[in-house]
């Protein structure tokens, strides 16, 4: 089961003519979700930095539920992304808590969306407006989902909008919310693109036991390592053995580029451009070098259900990619 964290940043919830009901909505509508109300928690603005970095460990889809003021967020959920997203646990040497979550940014916005054009008075697009949210997303690991977002969800009694009108959006924008937590759990390329980021992160300490890594290795999988063959378990964890023996725990690396393609139903091929950044051990043969390499890598997987399996895995400099 894919669990959900929906993170209400909205200050004031009892006042809300939308992200109220856009809540109400989503725990009936989504299994296995837990909604965190910010304004209840922490009405005094001391956030439980513990509490939710633990509630944030336990999710695979994470979602910031917010009314969008002053073209960014409101205070409160500025003050938790501030005290939560702390250095080596969202980012740093050791910050790689969230790395491959999915992350949806999911916000009512008052104004029209004429205005939010070169020519309207907010000038710029909603997709420019929130790249700063869109970075922290990035710098976290995390995959930026496309955000969901509704135009036109004010009420003013007698100067704008009717309440029916902006409650009935609330429910669309729901519903549509809804559908994009249903395909980031059970798309095959987000599945996928999710897996790469927990191999590497989980890679990036080199733990003495390669067993988590066998466990998504095909018994009778082929490995090309920059033109050196293995076969089987076997042959990774003679592999294994002697990426340990050369690199120092704690490497990095940064998936700069992924494709997922469909070869046939529950297959995929996987196509990365990865740059590694290591220490060496002096007595390697790298000699102590540090090493700041990028290659290509090229995987077949099979998806059965949320498993994914490697069944061929090339490994090849950019210059020899082909």
């Amino acid at each position: 089961m894919n669990k959900v964290v929906v993170i209400s940043g909205h200050p004031d919830l009892a006042a809300s003519n939308t992200n109220r009901v856009i809540l109400d909505e989503i725990s009936q509508a989504v299994s296995e979700v837990e909604i965190r109300r910010l304004d209840e928690c922490y009405p005094d603005f001391n956030i439980d930095v513990e509490a939710e970095q633990q509630a944030l460990l336990s999710a695979d889809v994470i979602v910031l539920q917010f009314p969008f003021y002053w073209y960014s967020v409101p205070a409160l959920l500025k003050k938790w992304l501030d005290d939560v997203l702390s250095y080596n646990f969202a980012y740093g040497a050791s910050g790689d808590k969230l790395k491959g979550k999915a992350c949806i940014l999911s916000f009512t916005v008052g104004g029209p969306e004429s205005s939010y054009d070169p020519l309207g008075y907010n000038h710029f697009k909603i997709e420019q407006m929130i790249r700063p949210l869109q970075q922290t997303v990035y710098l976290t690991g995390m995959q930026f989902i496309e955000p969901v977002y509704t135009h036109g969800m004010v009420y003013i009694p007698g100067v704008y909008n009717e309440l029916s009108d902006v409650q009935s959006k609330a429910k669309a924008h729901a519903a549509r919310l809804c559908e994009r937590i249903h395909n980031v759990i059970h798309d095959p390329a987000i599945q996928i693109e999710r897996f790469v980021g927990e191999w590497f992160s989980r890679f990036d300490v080199l733990p003495a036991d390669c067993a988590e890594f066998t466990r998504s290795l095909s018994q009778d999988i082929t490995l090309d390592m920059m033109g050196d063959q293995y076969q089987g378990h076997e042959g990774f964890r003679d592999w294994y053995t002697t990426a340990r023996r050369t690199f120092k725990p704690g490497c990095e690396h940064l998936v700069e580029q992924i494709e997922v393609r469909e070869k046939s139903k529950e297959s995929y091929r996987v196509e990365l451009r990865i740059r590694l950044i290591a220490e060496t051990y002096s007595d390697s043969p790298l000699g102590g070098q540090a090493v700041n390499l990028l290659v290509n890598e090229v995987w077949q997987v099979n998806l059965v259900g949320n498993l994914v399996q490697i069944t061929d895995y090339q490994v090849m400099a950019v210059e020899q990619a082909k």
